[in-house]
């Protein structure tokens, strides 16, 4: 008896259907059946799927003698099938790599449940891929093995068949069988988890939906739309029939009711005859079916006459267009106002104590203002503190920090008010700068890959950026945050514009150039690594040249068993790809299987860098970073040519690299393998690398400028106390023309650069 059972419908696939076998016939995990059922086919399926039954005993092709509709192909399968778990694919949908080990492994871990429930992602027609929007609910926290009323949000899950496998058993014992015509997932779907005794969740894509640009049935006008009425006809007798489930009549209604609602909007579903008749059918289900204490007054279009439905209808264009003119017009008139109100009316004063965060895009408590917010904290408390933090990111922040949402009343009130605006990335194109706000962008680590202007000749790097605009963001800095040499003379070249360099450092690395071993010891034990085991971070970045940007391509199980015993791999990706659908793939396998911690979703990187032995990366700009720890660093340039081609980089970091080199998976193992990751070659090119890369770190860089901007006092001399003595503003020493660095000034004996203050005309 195999351990699965997969039934394939086939229909006018014949393009989609060989990619659509081949995905399952390559699975690592071979322990299955495969009932295709050829559904009268006009078209060469039919003799596609006799060829790969003749090709792999595993697959069985089946022929009905006239078409009878997805339904009943489905249960003609569902009467063959002889395997432990049954699953349903459609014939223009595939497996993705390792989907059925995956599932086999889910099963073995909650004792053989009744619906084991995985993730999918949409691959569209175009050559975008996207993960399921709901993929959240499968890392919420709950049980194992549950009952759909311990769960019942899994109930707003897409209403499909081929995103769960049911123990075969328990499918046959429930009698549980599909309707003719459209719709008709919903019925197995719903009795099924209403019924199951145990379900399970996998956090895990496994199978590719296919988004096609045409030829969906669904998506095609016609009476068979009105097979929707018999699918919650039959639901709701099911219901009648078993009182133990009346909990779920007033969930059903109410999805009824959004579904008939769906589509009798849609203009590719009923055609335009027949909607008066779908209409009077759907207002009669929800009159009759409306269940005790339900509102009379949802859902009033469906409700009342049809003559009021298609006159809200007929009359919807036109008052959409006259919101539209009315929405233009208001915001003209609104920006009037505003002008007028501007000349009138005083502004809100600055407040000098007060200032305003964000990282990341409002991801977060995170990075150089992170940083910067906790030493203001220490040193100038009465400097009030407030972040701005987008919806998603806010159960993030720590408690006692003060955060506002972006777009909000207060977040607008906020930054008319604000004397400091610290940002590593650039604000939302409608702020407005007041004069005297001191603007400070501390940017996101020191640059390899091209940034600001170097992007112009790299299209596909700036796809839906435009640089002329980013400058036009970039006017807005006073002070541009300089974590060395390099960065301070590249800042100045991308961004043309009035800003102040101020040389301080890199605030987010005050903890790496003056490291607590204590803080190493609580994370390393936080992420479960043993005393005597070297953790190795390997951290790619994104690629500009691949849709989505996903990286790696590096063999992540080959990489950690070369490794060998006493190592422990952790991968974190660039935060762009955490919510690539990739990560549900075999990288989450091997995630989930204990080949290597998976630590993208860790809030502080800082931590990561402290905690591991040695870093491997590609073009991350995480390796400047750890150079300050003065630990091995491996460079693994697999596709160097091509990054370099694609997005443009300020230096060859092949040629002058923080650590060894390697381009394939061979290389890097033998690396590791034979103990050249920290060998003397190594150390040599580390020190070099230092020597370029870490001037102005020395554990001290937020207190530099919060002592200079927020405070008022001079630049702070590197690895040396404060300065209270008058400084000069070095001429040229801003975002344009001559440069004079500190490192230069002390090395000639003038002692440390001065800056001018907040406010200064420059």
């Amino acid at each position: 008896m195999p351990r699965f059972s997969i039934v394939v419908p086939v229909h006018k696939v014949q393009g989609y259907l060989r990619e659509c076998l081949e995905s399952v016939l390559a699975q690592s995990y071979g322990d299955f059946e495969v009932i295709v059922v050829d559904d009268r086919s006009p078209d060469g399926s039919g003799l596609i799927l006799d060829e790969f039954a003749a090709r792999d005993d595993r697959v069985r092709a089946v022929h009905l003698p006239e078409n009878a509709g997805v339904g009943p192909c489905r249960n003609h399968g569902v009467s063959l099938a002889r395997g432990e778990y049954l699953l349903f694919l459609d014939g223009d949908d595939s497996y993705t790599p390792g989907a059925l080990a995956a599932i086999a492994a889910r099963v073995d871990a909650t004792g053989a449940p009744d619906v084991v429930l995985f993730d999918y992602a949409r691959a569209h027609w175009q050559g975008g891929v996207k993960r399921n929007r709901d993929a959240h609910l499968f890392t919420e926290p709950g049980p194992d093995v549950f009952t759909i009323a311990e769960r019942p949000e899994l109930l707003d899950l897409f209403t499909v068949v081929w995103n769960k496998a049911y123990r075969l058993d328990f499918f046959r014992a429930g009698g549980f069988a599909f309707p003719t015509g459209f719709y008709e997932d919903a019925v197995v779907v719903y009795e099924t988890l209403w019924t199951a005794r145990t379900i399970t969740l996998l956090d895990r894509v496994c199978v590719y939906y296919r988004q096609r640009r045409q030829g969906s049935a669904l998506r095609t006008p016609s009476r068979d739309h009105f097979a929707v009425f018999a699918t919650y006809e039959r639901l709701f007798r099911f219901l009648a029939e078993r009182p133990e489930l009346e909990r779920w009549r007033r969930f059903l209604y109410d999805h009824m009711a959004d579904h008939y609602w769906f589509i009798i909007r849609q203009p590719d579903r009923v055609p335009p005859s027949a909607r008066r008749e779908f209409h009077t059918r759907a207002r009669r289900d929800l009159r009759r079916h409306r269940p005790t204490g339900a509102p009379r007054l949802g859902y009033a279009l469906l409700r009342g006459p049809y003559a009021l439905y298609r006159l809200s209808r007929v009359t919807a264009p036109a008052l959409g267009r006259l919101r539209k003119k009315q929405r233009q017009w208001l915001r003209g008139l609104r920006r009037i106002v505003l002008r007028v109100l501007r000349r009138l009316a005083p502004r809100p004063r600055l407040d000098p104590n007060l200032a305003l965060y964000s990282a990341f895009s409002h991801r977060g408590v995170q990075g150089d203002p992170a940083a910067i917010y906790h030493k203001a904290r220490e040193l100038a408390p009465h400097i009030r503190g407030v972040w701005v933090v987008g919806a998603d990111a806010e159960h993030t922040v720590p408690a006692g920090v003060e955060h506002v949402r972006p777009g909000s009343r207060a977040y607008r009130k906020l930054t008319a008010r604000a004397k400091y605006l610290v940002n590593n990335a650039n604000w939302a194109n409608e702020l407005v700068k007041r004069e005297g706000a001191v603007h400070i962008h501390t940017h996101q680590g020191t640059p390899l890959k091209s940034m600001g202007t170097d992007l112009l000749p790299y299209p596909g790097a700036r796809r839906g950026w435009s640089v002329t605009a980013m400058l036009r963001r970039a006017d807005r800095w006073d002070y541009s945050i300089a974590a060395n040499r390099h960065s301070e003379l590249t800042w100045q070249r991308v961004y043309p514009c009035r800003f102040t360099s101020l040389p301080t450092g890199s605030p987010r690395n005050d903890c790496l150039a003056a490291p607590d071993p204590a803080r190493r010891a609580a994370v390393r034990q936080r992420l479960g690594i043993a005393e005597d085991s070297r953790l190795v971070l390997y951290a790619p970045t994104n690629r500009d040249h691949r849709q989505g940007g996903w990286a790696p391509s590096t063999d992540l199980a080959h990489l950690a068993s070369g490794l060998g015993n006493g190592f422990t791999l952790a991968v974190r990706l660039h935060p762009a790809l955490a919510r690539r659908h990739e990560r549900g793939l075999l990288y989450g396998d091997l995630a989930r299987q204990g080949v290597f911690l998976d630590v993208t979703d860790e809030p502080c990187v800082e931590d990561l860098l402290l905690a591991s032995d040695a870093l491997i990366t590609d073009y991350s700009s995480l390796m400047f970073d750890y150079a300050l720890l003065d630990r091995p660093i491996v460079v693994h340039a697999y596709d160097w040519e091509t990054y370099k081609a694609s997005r443009g980089t300020t230096f060859d970091v092949t040629a002058e690299p923080p650590g060894h080199v390697t381009c394939t998976d061979a290389e890097l193992a033998r690396v590791f393998a034979s103990g050249a990751w920290r060998d003397e070659e190594s150390a040599r090119l580390r020190s070099v690398f230092r020597s370029r890369f870490t001037g102005y770190d020395d554990g001290r860089a937020a207190e530099r400028v919060v002592r200079h901007l927020m405070l008022g006092e001079g630049l702070l001399p590197y690895g040396g106390a404060s300065t209270t003595s008058t400084y000069e503003w070095a001429a040229g020493h801003v975002g344009r023309g001559e440069v004079v660095l500190a490192s230069d000034r002390h090395a000639a004996g003038a002692g440390p650069v001065s800056v001018p203050a907040p406010g200064t005309t420059r």
